[in-house]
């Protein structure tokens, strides 16, 4: 018996999980509605670098994370405009290129490449780098971008109360009251407008203590972030963070000394000890959270998930 789909299912929480969840139950033909407190949200998944990287991460990350991540690329390309197929480049300073081969060792679906090859990649790196590791099966997309086309195509209510019979809570680190087991990991990132260096792709720089990450945008603009603080306070970017980002950027080409910073952010990511996600039924609500720094990575695959269980369930409940 098919579940029934007349009824209303309200989401929480317009972030990436939220979104994702939203969409998922949504193409399942339920009655969907997605509630935020705010009418344009600006959370940590605001922040996010977009970076579709399951490869990358999985330097770091639980076996999870690579075998969900490899879809997300195919998922999101399926739903939103501007994904970027370019793959990643992973360089290190000459003095860091034992970090390079540490990552190599730790990760998969790399080719290891020299200068000649980087230059094709990237033409603004040419005899910037003699060795590096290129994942072409990795892609990056523009979060607010992304966010901002599925929020379109979804029933979106701004302010308003939860009253479904079913209700999914992806409301980030707003939802400790209820899953007092979250902590939050806080990230930062700079925007700078540096029209002089073009990149295809995302670019990492590989440093023994402040690892960062370079994503391009559209009209010049890049987005640097790569930090991972165990903090729950919320305020503006600390100088230190911007100095080694900063930093880290100037190693991967000059042209960065002279770019303009547009703009810097904070966010914090929920995570639960793992830093893996989790779906929960908790009081009668079902709860998806707990992306710590890969939530458009692995949002898609757990939103699918989320959206099984809740079919099944109300299957049974129409068979009773």
């Amino acid at each position: 018996m098919s579940p029934s789909k007349t009824e209303r299912i309200d989401v929480l929480g317009a972030g990436v999980a939220g979104l994702c969840a939203a969409t998922a139950l949504a193409e399942r033909g339920f009655s969907v509605r997605l509630i935020d407190r705010d009418d344009d949200p600006q959370g940590a998944s605001w922040l996010a670098g977009g970076m579709l990287a399951p490869f990358c991460e999985a330097e770091s990350a639980p076996q999870a994370v690579l075998t969900m991540g490899r879809e997300a690329a195919d998922w999101w390309a399926a739903r939103v405009p501007g994904v970027k197929r370019t793959g990643t480049l992973v360089v290190a300073p000459p003095r860091d290129r034992a970090e390079l081969d540490r990552f190599a060792a730790r990760t998969e679906g790399w080719e290891r490449i020299g200068g000649n090859r980087i230059a094709e990649l990237e033409p603004d790196l040419a005899g910037r780098f003699s060795d590096a590791l290129f994942f072409a099966d990795e892609a990056h997309l523009d979060p607010r971008d992304a966010m901002a086309a599925l929020r379109g195509r979804l029933d979106f209510a701004p302010g308003a109360t939860a009253d479904a019979e079913t209700v999914v809570d992806c409301r980030g680190m707003a939802a400790r009251d209820v899953l007092p087991d979250l902590r939050a990991v806080r990230g930062e990132m700079l925007e700078l407008h540096c029209p002089e260096l073009t990149l295809s792709r995302t670019v990492r720089i590989l440093h023994p203590r402040f690892p960062v990450y370079i994503v391009p945008r559209e009209n010049g603009r890049l987005m640097i972030g790569g930090t991972m603080l165990e903090s729950q306070e919320d305020g503006p970017i600390t100088v230190r963070s911007a100095m080694e980002l900063l930093s880290a950027a100037w190693n991967l080409h000059p042209a960065l000394a002279e770019a303009t910073i547009i703009a810097t952010g904070t966010g914090l990511r929920p995570s639960f000890a793992d830093n893996l996600p989790a779906i929960r039924h908790h009081d009668g609500r079902w709860h998806l959270n707990g992306f710590y720094r890969h939530g458009f990575l692995m949002a898609p695959m757990m939103a699918e998930a989320l959206a099984d269980q809740i079919a099944k369930t109300k299957e049974m409940q129409d068979a009773d």
